[in-house]
């Protein structure tokens, strides 16, 4: 027995009634009666209520002690009248009468309350992160990450995936984000890199002949903060497999998924076979490649109308002829909805830097019509088509907008999001997956020349067997992304594991031969060597324990988060180094002027 405690804070119950216990935990809250003093001991498995009379000779001491500090109790457990029952813990059925304690560490005065989870500023949370994880709800967050990952590694093993751990310390990148790069001591002015993913060691993993591989994976990418992205490093689970097609890892990826979240969640999961949804597609419905399928709004392409001689809205006339393209929403039975829910729609694209959004209301009395502000320049013809278009229905409206390609898809977007929200129409109690596929290998760059637009080391589609260079911005890639609620968990790709094709779709991204055996020398090498078809993919743990968690910002899930300017404030990092260890990694630092 230990000699801190024969139980933990959280399993006691009327089964021990009448036992001397020994309990060892923090002091979460006091509240004194008088001649009474109770207190809540805490500890990783939960909260015990215990009472010292005043005639005790501990009791002004424990009540002079402060929140927070460690004690150690022994006493009697008692079992509670039904009236006091306390049906939010777990150990809500006694208290302990305690006779006697021993402070194991007292606590300074708190710059921020344990026993609440109210809200925080961000600089005092980090700063005493310490403090901020031994909150109820982050607490349990951190808990559940823990169980999430032990869980997949289970998982992953009855799936005949073996778990090996890839290099930290590699190669730099030329495509991706920044690297963090290391000095190194021993080849002076030279340097390692940090992976931004194992991408490469997993593709040699299956050139070396195992067959399926996994592992949780510290990635390092020298990137901006956003609420689902830490800045400086995150975890995935990175996984392999050889002898696939796209189907052999959507079949794995979505057995995980769907066995993980009905673990740890009891919202439903809306489709168990995760639609397969087309880039192009993607982009047309929903106005982005990361769509929340809980949202029944689509987008429609309706440039065409405005090509109409009967349709007189010669603002959007005009900005079509210049190229640009127009995108609808529609919003089914809003007829009687008041004028003010339509202008906070315009009024808020305009906070979004759009020019607006036109809208009207389809009526019918004698014939089709349009009530709203545009309504009156569309003639009954161009309405019949654009319900035959779009679907639309008497009592339903449309909102409308007009842009360049790339902002006419970023408004509609999140304007699909903004009226959804507005209209209650998403299920907050739901998970909805699904797959983006057939993305282009390439893209125009801003310099007017072409760049890989994601992985460059997809497999191209081919048609009939054949790969069609002469038009690299028509080539799509077995490239992959998985979307659960509007979040990008992970992209993957069938890996193009063939050296001739892959130099020949690096030249068309300006890479020469010898460019491309220079930065990817130990993956050329080896795809020389007899390489099997392989494919992957890489599922975030940050966003997956986000979605599991209903948290909104990572640093919720996260255990000793950066801040917003990737400084960690708990331990002053990064921090200056001396003038001798510069020296040793033959380094100067140049002064500021």
């Amino acid at each position: 027995m230990s000699k801190y405690r024969t139980h933990n804070c959280g399993e006691l119950t009327k089964k021990n009634n009448s036992q001397n216990v020994i309990l060892s935990g923090w002091i979460n809250k006091k509240r004194d009666h008088g001649n009474l003093l109770f207190l809540d001991l805490r500890d990783n498995y939960g909260i015990t209520q215990c009472v010292i009379d005043k005639s005790n000779k501990n009791f002004i001491k424990l009540e002079k002690t402060q929140l927070e500090s460690v004690i150690k109790i022994t006493g009697r457990v008692l079992e509670r009248s039904k009236d006091t029952i306390n049906k939010d813990i777990k150990t809500g059925e006694i208290e302990i009468t305690i006779d006697s304690f021993e402070l194991l560490g007292s606590c300074k005065e708190l710059p921020l309350p344990v026993f609440s989870d109210q809200e925080y500023s961000e600089e005092i949370r980090l700063k005493y992160r310490f403090l901020d994880l031994r909150r109820k709800k982050i607490h349990e967050n951190i808990i559940l990450r823990s169980n999430v990952i032990s869980f997949i590694r289970k998982e992953m093993n009855e799936l005949g995936f073996l778990e090996f751990q890839t290099p930290i310390l590699t190669s730099s990148s030329p495509e991706g984000a920044r690297d963090f790069l290391v000095p190194s001591r021993l080849n002076p002015g030279k340097f390692y890199a940090l992976p931004q993913a194992p991408q490469q060691f997993k593709q040699l993993i299956m050139v070396s002949g195992f067959d399926k591989y996994f592992q949780i994976a510290p990635c390092f990418r020298d990137e901006d903060a956003r609420a689902d992205r830490s800045p400086g490093e995150f975890y995935q689970l990175d996984l392999e497999m050889s002898f696939v097609e796209q189907e052999d890892v959507f079949n794995v990826v979505e057995k995980l998924m769907v066995n993980l979240f009905s673990k740890f969640s009891s919202k439903k999961i809306l489709t168990k076979k995760f639609p397969r949804i087309p880039f192009e597609e993607a982009m047309m419905k929903y106005g982005t490649d990361k769509p929340d399928l809980r949202n029944p709004l689509k987008i429609h392409d309706l440039t065409h109308i405005f090509e109409r001689d009967d349709v007189k809205f010669d603002i959007f006339k005009k900005l079509v002829k210049s190229g640009s393209k127009v995108r609808a929403i529609v919003t089914k039975n809003t007829k009687d909805k008041p004028r003010s829910f339509f202008d906070n729609i315009d009024k808020w694209a305009k906070d979004q830097g759009a020019s607006g959004m036109a809208y009207f209301t389809i009526e019918k009395q004698n014939q089709i019509s349009a009530k709203g502000p545009v309504g009156k320049f569309f003639s009954t013809k161009s309405l019949e088509e654009i319900m035959k278009n779009t679907g639309a229905q008497e009592g339903d409206s449309l909102f409308f907008t007009c842009d360049k390609i790339k902002q006419v898809q970023k408004i509609s977007s999140i304007a699909r999001e903004k009226i959804a929200t507005d209209l209650n129409l998403i299920d907050e109690n739901s998970f909805s997956f699904c797959w983006i596929v057939d993305y282009p290998i390439f893209e125009m760059g801003d310099d007017n020349k072409i760049k890989f637009s994601h992985n460059p080391f997809s497999m191209p589609q081919s048609i009939d067997g054949k790969i069609d260079f002469e038009n690299p911005l028509n080539l799509k890639a077995y490239q992959y992304d998985i979307v659960c609620n509007g979040i990008e968990l992970s992209s993957g790709a069938i890996r193009n594991h063939k050296p001739d094709l892959m130099y020949k779709l690096f030249s068309l991204a300006g890479y020469d031969k010898k460019q491309v055996d220079t930065k990817f020398s130990g993956m050329i090498n080896a795809l020389s060597y007899g390489a099997p078809p392989h494919g992957g993919i890489a599922p975030g743990i940050d966003r997956i324990v986000m979605l599991l968690a209903n948290e909104k910002n990572i640093r919720e899930i996260t255990m000793f988060p950066m801040n917003q300017n990737a400084q960690d404030l708990m331990m002053n990092a990064p921090s200056e180094v001396s003038i001798n260890q510069l020296k040793e990694l033959n380094l100067s630092l140049k002064k500021n002027i």
